[in-house]
């Protein structure tokens, strides 16, 4: 895999020097919003990772490469092809490097790019999990295979909105991934701060999950920790009025015969539709909280280490 593995110099640098370095997804750079809010969007995380003490490296593929650190002018690009951009998650990754195309990296794959690459930290918007109805459609994201088997720890504001959070948080616990709850004992519900379903554990410090994330890593455990960080209260949007919005949403997506992979990215676009432009608001509010607390558990784990 290193053959295909292009990590740019300054994150090179930081991981050969021990400095905290926090991984970020690029799908929401190629179909979470048009150009050049996407690209605002990117930058502005970047530096909130940064503000709080750590080196971004963004992640995607690119002529070939799976990039980690992608910057300037390669930033400017992949913000620019947006939706003619592939989705890659893992089942897709062999196809788009024999391809040459550029694609943004789901939650699964940023995971596994990021674990080759040495980084153990990552920031993102939500995980995918198991789809509602998913009893008879088996649609479960790859999100919940990867963080089984890889040892990336995924800070997010809980699970997206539109998924059975009851079911993923079985396949959770049947996977042996820790659910921790970053100040909160209630696992968020990503536009809202609770989902109606606890986290496993608390922790209510950047040390306290460095240390068990430490710990995870010193007992050879192969998989990772999801660190579940409600959206800032002032951000949150309230329960009953997105869950309508959510229902709506996901009526419309199967009156449409809308399924698998086009799924969710159809349903947040309706639901940034039915919420006036709210939801999307808030969802860069939840990256940029992500980011911060991801950096600074990055800072706490270096310093540990």
């Amino acid at each position: 895999m290193n053959a295909y593995l292009s990590i740019s110099p300054e994150v090179q640098a930081a991981l050969d020097a021990g400095k905290p370095v926090v991984a970020l997804e690029s799908t929401i750079i190629t179909h979470g919003m048009p150009y050049p809010q996407n690209l605002e969007t990117a930058l502005a995380v970047e530096k909130v990772v940064r503000d709080n003490g750590a080196i971004p490296a963004t992640i995607a593929v690119m002529g070939g490469k799976l990039c980690v650190g992608v910057a300037g002018d390669d930033l400017e690009t992949l913000a620019r092809t947006g939706l003619d951009a592939a989705k890659a998650s893992r089942r897709d990754l062999a196809a788009i490097l024999a391809k040459g195309k550029t694609a943004g990296t789901t939650v699964a794959t940023t995971m596994q790019i990021a674990a080759l690459a040495g980084i153990k930290i990552f920031a993102t918007g939500g995980i995918g999990g198991v789809h509602r109805g998913a009893e008879t459609t088996f649609d479960i994201s790859a999100d919940l295979t990867e963080l089984s088997q890889t040892p990336v720890a995924v800070v997010c504001a809980g699970a997206k909105s539109i998924l059975d959070i009851g079911k993923t948080l079985e396949v959770l616990e049947t996977n042996g991934v820790p659910v921790i709850g970053y100040g909160t004992d209630a696992f968020p519900a990503f536009f809202a701060r609770e989902s109606g379903y606890p986290v496993d554990y608390r922790a209510d410090t950047a040390e306290e999950v460095a240390r068990l994330i430490a710990i995870q890593s010193d007992l050879g455990m192969a998989g990772g920790v999801l660190v579940a960080n409600p959206i800032p209260e002032a951000d949150a949007l309230e329960a009953d009025e997105i869950n309508a919005r959510i229902a709506s949403a996901i009526a419309d997506a199967e009156a449409q015969g809308v399924t698998r992979k086009d799924l969710t990215p159809y349903l947040l676009n309706r639901i940034f539709e039915l919420t006036d432009g709210k939801s999307l608001v808030a969802n860069i509010a939840l990256v940029k909280n992500n980011a911060a607390v991801a950096a600074q558990i990055a800072a706490a784990l270096a310093t540990s280490r």
